[in-house]
């Protein structure tokens, strides 16, 4: 057994690991594997230490460590031993070829099954350049306000409640100060107890499609729409139904046509700018929702991703504002306000139905980040961040319609598009001979990020929507200079496709 030792254990001085654990670690491996059996008398720490060339101490700390876990026993007198109440292993010789084809930390050795409508690419932009899905500049973000408040947060008086475990609806500051903000913005009658703070719209819609469907009940969507609102959907059991949008949003009559032939459970709206396309629901659309929702007894989830970013006047007013009956569960996010970095959202609807989800969210994520929700209450009270919205609705108006003008000027025989009245994003019809895959791939050797009008999820997939010729092209989140640059790559790009 020395030498069979000799060749199993080894010890790299040079390691992070210290040497009497890789000594342990290595023990453990041979018990586990059989090839050190139970009763099995293991070498005197004097004989193991000259064999391994190390210090007696070290092979002590090793055997010391092993003892304490319940792999040895040691016997006063007679030695040191592999534990008897171990289970005994079988040793056998391994297929060496079986042996490399078993990988436990890449593969597991159970079944399980893999949803085909999760599988969906992770976006990671790192490009210099970027016409993304109409994100936020970081750049504009009020940083500086936001490190401070998040430092009083911190460093604040009675640091075990404000450091402690919080209410699972969120902090109830940010709570108080988002329902006085979302009344006067929104037009909203809210109250704190009708608002749970999520990390964002994504949550909001697991949390409403968990907690309020049930396997086989029919959710309606726009086509086009939003891939990750029918992930959720379809990941609760749910019949995602999809129903056109024009020019004026949803199609609310065919909405009705659907109602009088089926059940519908849920109807997912992005009213104030439909994405991708960016329209508005027409306000004759809005109170023909409303009333179906009340008629036939359906949930609307409208996600409002983008309200504060309107151009050309007031932004209409939510759904959640004009409904009468407690139909609506209203979501929204800071995420296009300051940074998606700051997981921050809200989710709006009747107490009781917040009551409930409050529960849900409880088993999922005990709570949220009370230091960041707090530090955001605290901008909202002092009015940074509305001062922020009023700065950054006109430097991106501006960006606006500089990249308007650029689409018509650079690409006029390429693309087609209206301008949008909010949002940070251009719905941009492309030619339809253009391969939008192939232009994408060549843009990011540019390094210059632009969708490729696929929702990232493997061809074929039954979840996904048949690729089209419009992409969203976002300019929020670029300065002048980088949106003549990027205007111009592409440019060139078409020239040479």
């Amino acid at each position: 057994m020395v030498q069979v030792l000799s060749t199993l254990l080894h010890v790299e001085k040079g390691s992070k690991q210290p040497v009497y654990l890789q000594i342990a670690n290595q023990l453990m491996a041979l018990i586990r594997n059989g090839t050190l059996q139970t009763g099995y008398r293991l070498l005197s720490t004097r004989q193991l230490a000259t064999l391994l060339k190390v210090h007696r101490r070290t092979v002590v700390q090793a055997y010391d460590e092993l003892l304490a876990q319940g792999w040895l026993e040691s016997h006063t007198g007679n030695g040191t031993f592999v534990a008897k109440h171990l289970p005994e292993i079988q040793s056998a010789k391994k297929d060496m070829h079986a042996e490399k084809a078993i990988m436990p930390a890449s593969k597991a050795g159970f079944h399980f099954k893999q949803a085909p409508h999760l599988d969906r690419a992770v976006l990671r932009n790192s490009t210099r350049l970027h016409l993304d899905d109409g994100f936020p500049d970081p750049r504009l973000a009020p940083l500086d306000d936001l490190s401070r408040a998040y430092r009083s947060q911190l460093l604040g008086a009675n640091p075990y409640a404000r450091l402690g475990y919080g209410d699972t609806k969120g902090a109830s500051w940010l709570r108080e100060e988002l329902s006085a903000y979302l009344n006067e913005t929104r037009g909203m009658k809210t109250s704190p107890g009708n608002i749970l703070i999520v990390r964002g719209v994504i949550m909001g819609l697991y949390l409403v499609s968990t907690a309020l469907l049930e396997p086989g009940d029919n959710v309606v969507v726009s086509a086009p729409g939003w891939f990750g609102a029918n992930m959720n959907f379809t990941q609760a059991g749910a019949n995602v139904l999809r129903l056109p949008a024009d020019e004026h949003g949803i199609d609310v009559a065919a909405l009705e046509q659907m109602c009088q032939k089926q059940k519908i459970r849920l109807v997912y709206v992005t009213s104030h700018h439909h994405y991708p396309t960016t329209v508005a629901l027409r306000a004759d659309r809005r109170l023909n929702l409303l009333k179906l929702a009340e008629q036939y007894g359906f949930i609307v989830f409208e996600d409002d991703y983008d309200c504060d970013f309107h151009y050309l006047s007031k932004p209409l007013m939510p759904l959640a504002g004009a409904d009468p009956a407690g139909m609506v569960m209203y979501c929204g996010s800071f995420t296009k306000t300051i940074s998606p970095a700051f997981r921050i959202g809200y989710l709006v609807g009747p107490a009781d139905v917040i009551s409930y989800l409050a529960k849900l969210r409880r088993i999922i994520d005990r709570q949220g980040d009370q230091m960041l929700e707090n530090a955001i209450a605290e901008l909202l009270h002092t009015g940074v961040i509305q001062r922020h919205l009023r700065k950054s609705v006109r430097i991106y108006k501006q960006r606006r319609d500089l990249f308007c003008d650029l689409l018509r000027s650079q690409l006029g025989d390429h693309v087609t598009f209206q301008v949008p009245d909010g949002g940070m994003a251009v719905w941009t019809q492309f030619d339809p001979n253009i391969n939008l895959v192939r232009l994408a791939q060549k843009a990011l050797q540019k390094d210059l990020y632009m969708s490729s009008g696929t929702s990232g999820i493997p061809a074929g997939n039954a979840y996904d929507e048949p690729p089209g010729s419009a992409i969203r092209l976002g300019f929020a989140s670029s300065n002048a200079q980088e949106l003549e640059e990027s205007v111009e790559i592409i440019r060139n790009l078409l020239g040479n496709l």
